[in-house]
């Protein structure tokens, strides 16, 4: 049975760019927490979070989440 875990993904990604209009460090690993529930990243899941961080502007892109960017690829390649 396929994960739906991507589409309650969507669902708070919304939320958090709602919030404030970005996307921090916090929020991002809440959602990998959501793709992680059942151990690991499936392709909807790594499509939904590919989506969210290429809308990520300039002013969200901190130290502190390029460095969580490098650990997502290079752990998932996402």
């Amino acid at each position: 049975m396929e994960s739906r875990d991507y589409l309650e993904m969507t669902f708070r990604s919304i939320n958090c760019f709602s919030d404030d209009g970005k996307l921090d460090v916090n929020e991002l690993d809440s959602l990998v927490q959501i793709a992680m529930r059942d151990g690991e990243i499936d392709d909807n899941e790594k499509r939904v979070l590919r989506n969210i961080i290429d809308r990520l502007t300039p002013a969200e892109l901190t130290a502190e989440m390029q460095t969580r960017l490098l650990a997502l690829k290079e752990q998932h390649g996402i």
